[in-house]
């Protein structure tokens, strides 16, 4: 694939390269070419030449690495049982130890390989219960959090309406955590953002952190040595009801899209968010921090590239 010819360097620490829609899937049925190549190719050329592929539970956890190895030094993969998917573990076949072993095992051979370089996507969504209880949610967490002291690899954490319980939770392990890790797709208010600064984590920030006033408030309080951009595609991306939107009049050009029926080679689909989307992420809190892409693009690589060792 060809290299990034543009002067800023991005990672995106939250992709969900293995979402069958960057194969042309949408609900189970082909509605156009496989273009994920194109995907990717596009985020390099716009910079963005690191990202980190999410694990969502065991079978995407093993896509996400079936990535890494498919695009070397690109792509590196986050192994974990999501919130909304704990009950998987109640659900897989042998219980649930037969899952966290297998889990244990998937994550010591990648661990190894440098193919994963966090361990999550976990944490709880209070916001989804209808996925997953609380109580299963609660419990599975602090199981996989047991998982992650043993693997000591930085956290990729999910946090959304339940702040009290998942700093609880947290700060108790803090000790046994010493890599820390990040908070992706931040939608929470200053004072939560302040505690998740105090308990030693990184805030992670994408289209669906900045649709209101409020969660821009958050985004301009974020240190800049503490900041993470992601896209978390194919979902979150920049949307013209946000509040985000107005940073984006002189914003950078994206490729355009098309819908998915009237998808052609080359083209975005429309709806479905890619990694390339992640320099509006940057001019936006460019924008909303009133300053440079520059310093926020020079941040951002900084300290996503040392915590989860991504290399340059």
């Amino acid at each position: 694939m060809a290299k990034s010819t543009s002067s800023l360097k991005y990672a995106d620490v939250g992709i969900n390269l293995g979402d069958p829609v960057y194969r042309g899937k949408y609900h189970g049925k082909q509605a156009h070419d496989d273009d994920l190549d194109e995907v990717v190719q596009r985020a390099l050329d716009v910079g963005c030449t690191k990202m980190m592929v999410t694990g969502s539970n065991l079978r995407e956890s093993q896509h996400a690495i079936d990535l890494a190895k498919q695009y070397p030094g690109v792509c590196y993969a986050t192994v974990g049982v999501h919130p909304c998917s704990t009950q998987d573990f109640d659900n897989y076949k042998g219980g649930p130890e037969a899952l966290l072993k297998d889990l244990r095992s998937l994550t010591m051979q990648a661990k190894e390989s440098r193919l994963v370089v966090a361990f999550g996507e976990i944490g709880l969504d209070y916001d989804r219960l209808f996925l997953s209880p609380k109580e299963t949610q609660l419990k599975y967490f602090e199981i996989q959090l047991d998982l992650a002291e043993e693997m000591q690899l930085p956290l990729f954490l999910h946090s959304r309406a339940c702040s009290e319980d998942f700093e609880s939770l947290i700060g108790a392990r803090l000790d046994k955590l010493p890599k820390r890790g990040l908070v992706h797709s931040f939608t929470g208010t200053v004072p939560e953002m302040e505690s998740l600064l105090k308990l030693g984590f990184d805030i992670g920030i994408n289209g669906c952190s900045m649709k209101t006033a409020e969660n821009l408030e958050a985004v301009k309080a974020v240190p800049l040595d503490r900041l993470q951009i992601e896209t978390d595609g194919p979902w979150c991306e920049i949307r013209a009801s946000h509040a985000s939107s107005q940073h984006l009049k002189d914003g950078p050009a994206v490729p355009k899209a098309a819908k998915k029926e009237k998808w052609q080679k080359g083209l975005m689909v429309k709806g479905r968010n890619e990694p390339a989307t992640i320099v509006q992420v940057a001019h936006v809190i460019a924008r909303v921090k009133e300053i440079s892409v520059e310093e926020v693009c020079e941040a951002a690589w900084k300290n996503s590239t040392e915590m989860f060792g991504l290399g340059t």
